[in-house]
């Protein structure tokens, strides 16, 4: 952590120069979670769905900026905010963060190994997936986030150069492209659309945005603007990614019968890849969706433990004046929590109770993320002129309203 506090640059160009946390934002919340959900709308429902992609950016874009409007104008993290909440706030993000680690620690390592030993089947799946998880453990002790961030800009560029590549490399028709940013429903599309815009880049991982703002050392009201840039950067990648895999599947598999399920769904569209293009596109779509999967374990190791370690520091009131760091002890150890409990599921299927709690928590949280910015963001504890306008409440209240339903849908599902 530098000591400096940098300038923040008011020019477009020095603004994009500086754009870093955004990227990792955007390379963490694309996984192939996300990836598989716009093959199979373009799939099903060919190009129609371009628009459900493009609101879903857009929702997450006001929510991460919200984040990062409140912790430059306050000098206080998200953890904070809650805590002032009350302790409801700061007690449910700790069990879920707890819960969600030992589960996604699990779905992260096996999606990286499940491309890797499509590439290279020298190893079983379960190897794999270990020495995913290890890697990122390894890239994220060396403590040094610009390291991380350069590792992480490497992966979008492959990511960029292999997924939006192999989208162009079709040749789609524009029309069919630009007619499907006009929102419409077709039947049987509902719970896709939502899947689409709940799934548009990040859950719990929006939330580690803060933190790498001030890794980056972005201090003080006069980087709100840059914040903004960085963040609708982040948005403009992820909204790409997700309509080039889209774009995919609605003009390779739109009408042909064939069913994408899982991230396996990857590996069969990469074999149809070979048939059509020949080998060397498929490694091409391959090493893509790796790199979809493996940047987004990447950013949840390195992120997320700031969120636990800022948590622990509150629950202590210990060190409430310095930021938290990689090197605090709360920070290894949800590190460590996230790679090697969960190998123990790599080797039996999810227990059940588990799964429940996860996903009942995790359907929770964008909710709660809603609530909190209208509560915080309209509140004394920010000075007037950086507390929400009359469209960033909207846009809160409309994803308080989406993703709330979109909960209901997950419990009723789950139970």
């Amino acid at each position: 952590m530098h000591t400096e506090i940098p300038k923040a640059p008011t020019t477009i160009g020095g603004k994009l120069k500086t754009v870093g946390p955004g990227i990792v934002t955007a390379a963490t919340g694309v996984g192939t979670g996300d990836l598989v959900a716009a093959l199979v709308a373009g799939v099903s429902f060919g190009t129609t769905l371009i628009w459900a992609i493009i609101v879903g950016a857009i929702l997450k874009f006001f929510l991460t900026e919200g984040m990062g409007r409140w912790q430059l104008a306050t000098g206080k993290t998200i953890l904070e905010g809650w805590r002032s909440m009350g302790k409801w706030a700061t007690g449910y993000f700790g069990v879920y963060s707890i819960l969600w680690g030992f589960s996604y620690g699990a779905a992260a390592m096996t999606t990286s190994a499940l491309m890797m030993v499509t590439m290279f089947p020298i190893m079983p799946l379960w190897a794999w997936a270990m020495i995913h998880g290890i890697a990122g453990l390894l890239i994220v002790l060396t403590g040094r986030y610009d390291i991380f961030e350069r590792v992480m800009t490497v992966l979008v560029g492959v990511m960029f150069v292999t997924v939006v590549g192999s989208a162009i490399m079709i040749a789609p028709d524009l029309g069919n492209i630009l007619s499907g940013t006009i929102p419409r429903f077709d039947s049987g599309s509902f719970l896709l659309v939502l899947g689409l815009l709940g799934g548009v880049g990040g859950t719990i991982t929006m939330a580690a945005y803060g933190y790498w703002i001030r890794e980056k050392n972005w201090q003080g009201k006069s980087w709100i603007s840059m914040m903004r840039i960085d963040t609708s950067v982040a948005y403009i990648i992820t909204a790409i990614f997700t309509t080039s895999l889209l774009v995919i599947g609605a003009e390779f598999l739109y009408g042909t019968g064939v069913e994408i399920n899982g991230e396996e769904g990857l590996v069969t569209l990469g074999s149809i890849f070979s048939s059509e293009f020949g080998n060397v596109a498929r490694w091409l779509f391959l090493i893509g969706a790796w790199s979809a999967a493996f940047s987004s374990l990447l950013g949840v190791w390195n992120g997320v433990p700031y969120l636990f370690a800022d948590f622990m520091r509150l629950v202590r009131k210990r060190n409430m004046d310095t930021p938290v760091s990689e090197k605090e002890p709360a920070y290894r150890f949800y590190l460590l929590w996230l790679t090697f409990p969960p190998m123990l599921l790599l080797f039996f299927d999810k227990p059940v109770g588990i799964v429940i709690a996860y996903g009942a928590l995790g359907a929770l949280f964008m909710p709660f993320l809603a609530i909190s910015l209208l509560t915080l963001l309209n509140s004394k504890r920010v000075e007037e002129v950086y507390q929400n306008g009359w469209i960033t409440n909207a846009v809160l209240v409309g994803s308080l309203l989406l993703f709330g339903y979109l909960g209901v849908v997950e419990l009723i599902n789950l139970f």
